[in-house]
């Protein structure tokens, strides 16, 4: 796997980054606030992971 198809598919994940984001505004989400907000934490850790193994992309 080459480094630009790497950084199509991070940008994948962080827009759906942003759609966990928009659930966390939702006032009806219940106990699913807990695995939307682990979900969240889990995909900041890759995140953060990638841009030290890959620091100017």
């Amino acid at each position: 796997m080459d480094i630009q198809t790497i950084k199509d598919r991070i940008s994948t994940v962080k827009g759906k980054r942003e759609r966990l984001l928009s659930l966390l505004e939702q006032p009806n989400l219940g106990t699913l606030r807990v695995d939307v907000n682990q979900a969240l934490e889990e995909l900041d850790d890759l995140l953060d992971e990638f841009k030290r193994t890959v620091p100017n992309a």
